[in-house]
């Protein structure tokens, strides 16, 4: 594995301390006393610092979005190999085929106790910093707008799971408190965001790089208003971060979440002493690590998603005779997304060319529950690419170090194109869409000018495929109240790939072997039994009762 020299942008740890880099230093360096804690700018920073790691924790390569599996298994874009018990392993199967198994007792999607703790946390800080700080007006402020921002970022988590959930925005710890309304809850966000967006500077420089910045602010703000149906919010949030100029779609697709460029607004680094994670190990093809990987891998429904690289759709029906085709799928003509996300049969990674059939040496096709686990096999006859580090040749050896970017502007547009889509700006909708599709020249035609049904279908594929794998179209389709529509009675597919004379033979397969489904009450995740048996003033959500 080759390794080059990093720049890290985020603390880590609450214990981190910068003294001498350009970056944000990673590694701890001292502690702070509770005597000391608020006397300083550097000894606040190292109590701020602190929050920092929430941003993992929420992504796809932490644990609390679900419980370290990724919610696209939840939908018809991933599916999990394995069918025994276990994150990135049967869990999301369980949860689709059976839903009935989630519960105030049980559930894989809940975050309730543990977000709860980090917002006393940041509350606490709050507290401090107003009773305390001995800071200067413009230090003080910067540092107010990050903890703002964590609040909003942490509520966010609980508010797109329930409905109005408790607030606490002090240290009066009220034992017995009821829920609020969602509007509360939306307005205790958007005012959060507001106020970090007025105290944050634009831009940070040397050591300081990588904190949240005004932008980031706002494109979360962007995103959150979408969930709260505020639609002229997060179409101001938007093109707040449009107007800054300090941020622009990066020409290669596969570039865009790597991180540390111009398109990167927030975002989380890891190194490979600590911390990291194991994204590589938990999805790589067959043959990269003994008897690991391939955990959940691209559907053939989500390949067919990608239109072709000239605009239009791509008829798939002949791969979906019966007894399957010895034509090579049309993987060439396919949006050059697809390429960066996807490894399929005949591309090149890692200097091999992928064998994703039957019994392959660099890659290999396993049925649905012919074996308890993947083992690096793929159910589909696809794999993961976005995400992986190519370069990582000793999985054995080496954590991954791949930067999780939490916010970035492709997203901020598809935000605004939604929130015009709802304003009745057709015109302004569709013109969002494509400065995406486009992607300075380098990406797939312009759409027409359209609106309606047909223009919430192209945001819908926007959306799915460019921001795929990256944790939203799961809890998209639950915000647009889709998901028991589509997501009930239904099952995924793939490609079974078998060896024929100097080709294959594609074979269309049912990768599920049982209907999915969705229950409707699950759209607001029930309040768990620990805090209805602590709370005498909290209510189960009607879904629930």
């Amino acid at each position: 594995m080759k390794f080059k020299y990093l720049k890290y942008i985020l603390f880590v740890f609450a214990t981190s301390l910068c003294s001498c880099s350009d970056w944000l230093d990673t590694m701890p360096k001292d502690r702070v006393s509770d005597k000391l804690a608020w006397e300083s700018y550097e000894s606040i920073n190292i109590y701020l610092n602190g929050f920092y790691p929430y941003i993992d924790r929420y992504g796809n390569f932490g644990n609390s979005q679900f419980k370290g599996s990724m919610t696209e298994g939840l939908t018809e874009t991933l599916k999990y190999g394995s069918y025994a018990l276990g994150p990135k392993a049967g869990d999301a199967n369980a949860y689709v085929f059976t839903p009935e198994t989630m519960s105030p007792t049980g559930n894989l999607l809940d975050t309730w106790s543990t977000t709860y703790e980090r917002i006393r946390r940041v509350n606490e800080f709050l507290v401090g910093l107003s009773k305390y700080s001995q800071l200067d007006e413009e230090d003080n402020n910067v540092v107010e707008g990050q903890a703002l921002f964590f609040r909003a970022f942490l509520y966010f988590q609980l508010a797109k799971r329930h409905d109005g959930v408790i607030l606490y925005t002090n240290m009066d710890l009220q034992k017995d408190k009821p829920r609020a309304t969602a509007a509360e809850t939306w307005n205790l966000i958007e005012e959060d965001l507001d106020r970090a967006a007025e105290l944050l500077p634009a831009e940070w420089t040397g050591s300081e790089k990588g904190r949240i910045t005004k932008g980031a602010a706002w494109a979360f703000k962007s995103r959150a208003m979408l969930y709260a149906k505020r639609w002229q919010s997060a179409k101001d949030a938007a093109t707040k971060v449009i107007e800054l100029g300090k941020y622009s779609l990066v020409d290669n697709y596969a570039e865009a979440t790597v991180g540390n460029n111009t398109e990167s607004i927030l975002e989380y680094n890891y190194q490979i002493q600590g911390p990291n994670h194991s994204f590589d190990k938990d999805y790589a093809t067959f043959g990269e690590i003994e008897n690991q990987g391939g955990s959940g891998t691209p559907t053939q429904e989500m390949v067919e998603s990608y239109e072709h690289k000239d605009g239009g759709s791509v008829d798939w029906s002949a791969w979906h005779t019966e007894g399957g085709t010895t034509t090579t799928p049309p993987y060439q003509e396919l949006d050059p997304r697809f390429h960066a996300t996807v490894i399929y049969n005949g591309c090149t990674w890692m200097d091999n060319v992928m064998e994703n059939c039957v019994d392959g040496t660099f890659g290999r096709y396993m049925g649905y529950r012919d074996e308890t686990y993947a083992q690096g096999r793929t159910t589909t006859g696809y794999y993961l690419r976005k995400f992986r580090d190519e370069s990582n040749t000793d999985l054995v050896t080496y954590k991954s170090t791949q930067t999780w970017v939490e916010l970035r502007l492709a997203e901020v547009y598809l935000n605004r194109a939604e929130a015009n889509y709802h304003l009745n700006k057709s015109g302004e909708a569709v013109a969002d869409l494509n400065v995406v599709r486009t992607r300075n020249g380098f990406g797939i035609p312009a759409l027409a000018p359209i609106s309606g049904g047909e223009l919430f279908k192209a945001i819908r594929q926007e959306r799915k495929v460019e921001l795929a794998y990256e944790g939203h179209l799961y809890w998209d389709m639950r915000r647009w109240k889709l998901a028991h529509v589509e997501y009930n009675n239904y099952r995924v597919h793939g490609l079974k790939i078998t060896p024929s004379g100097s080709g294959y033979n594609y074979q269309y397969v049912d990768c599920d072997l049982q209907d999915r489904k969705f229950l409707e009450k699950s759209y607001v995740l029930p309040v768990p039994y620990d805090e209805l048996a602590n709370n005498s003033a909290i209510e189960q959500y009607d879904e629930w009762k």
